[in-house]
């Protein structure tokens, strides 16, 4: 059986529009009423996708939601008029315009066959509860995913309730020694309860439990970590804004973890017999925190390019 890893991007949609709709993202605060220009963003992620593919990589595209959110302008105005929409409520008008659903991260968790109790490739649509605006994309997102992947377990989004936040695969990572063997996964979450920080924990443990129970996940190559209270307060809404990994390779702040020392001993037991990890830990003293989340550092691709063994940072 053939092994590739494929990427795939979302297309940013033409109601791209900077509303500031996401409490603790720096980004989303600092750029609030911008003008947007959906079509040249639109270009520019083709132009990356055709870079990957013709550098041999397998590439597929998730098309942009159906936005205005009619469902979401009915519902609440009784017509799906955004005119309308937009002078009585232009915060609800602008979450049925976002076309957040480009951020292909926060579409789903997902564990390769090796790793699923049912040999398959399993995938959960995340439900994104803890921001409206994102909350209205779990049901497509599925229906997209049972259509590029029709051989795969496509779950539905766990409940709209903030106890089962899920943000997909933001705050998951898969490591394994080569592609086709079973392999580590990793869950991170930022809160088991009610938010505790000045910015919303995303990610709850009830969820990453949920999730890596239902994909049939072996308890021993599954691994739960917190996520650095400190990095939630400074702007890491999500764990990707801090870390990133690829084959046996986790990259990170040195501030992205509560308990670094547990993380690393978790994954090493979880990872015995498959391969030997490696951790790239990026010192605050070398790139502060701050600097780290503004620049999107981390909130990367770690990927082996066809015909290399390293790994390449995009």
């Amino acid at each position: 059986m053939l092994w590739q890893e494929a990427n795939f991007d979302g297309l940013i949609g033409p109601t791209h529009n900077y509303g500031g709709l996401s409490a603790g993202n720096v980004a989303s605060k600092s750029n609030a009423g911008d003008v947007s220009y959906p079509r040249a963003a639109a270009l520019q992620g083709l132009t990356k996708m055709r870079k990957l593919h013709d550098a041999g990589m397998w590439q597929g595209l998730l098309p942009p939601h159906e936005r205005p959110h009619t469902p979401t302008l009915v519902e609440r105005f009784g017509t799906a008029d955004l005119g309308r929409a937009w002078e009585e409520d232009p915060v609800l008008a602008k979450a049925a315009m976002s076309a957040s659903a480009m951020w292909t991260a926060n579409a789903a968790t997902v564990s390769p066959a090796p790793d699923c109790a049912d040999g398959t490739l399993n995938l959960s649509a995340a439900n994104l509860s803890s921001m409206f605006h994102r909350s209205l994309e779990g049901e497509q997102t599925a229906r997209s995913l049972r259509t590029a992947f029709p051989f795969a377990h496509v779950h539905d989004p766990l409940p709209l309730s903030g106890a089962w936040s899920d943000e997909g695969a933001a705050n998951h990572v898969r490591l394994c020694g080569q592609r086709g063997a079973a392999g580590v996964e990793l869950f991170v979450w930022g809160r088991e309860g009610a938010a505790q920080t000045k910015f919303p924990a995303r990610q709850t443990l009830r969820a990453s439990l949920t999730v890596a129970r239902r994909h049939g996940l072996e308890a021993k190559r599954t691994v739960f970590a917190q996520q650095a209270v400190a990095a939630i307060e400074a702007g890491a809404f999500h764990n990707d804004v801090v870390c990133v990994g690829a084959l046996n390779t986790l990259f990170y702040h040195e501030h992205a973890f509560e308990q670094t020392d547990r993380m690393q001993a978790d994954i090493r037991a979880a990872s015995e017999g498959l391969f030997e990890p490696v951790f790239v830990e990026v010192p605050e003293a070398e790139v502060p925190l701050l600097d780290a989340i503004k620049s999107y550092l981390f909130n990367s691709m770690l990927v082996q390019m066809p015909g290399e063994s390293r790994l390449a940072l995009i």
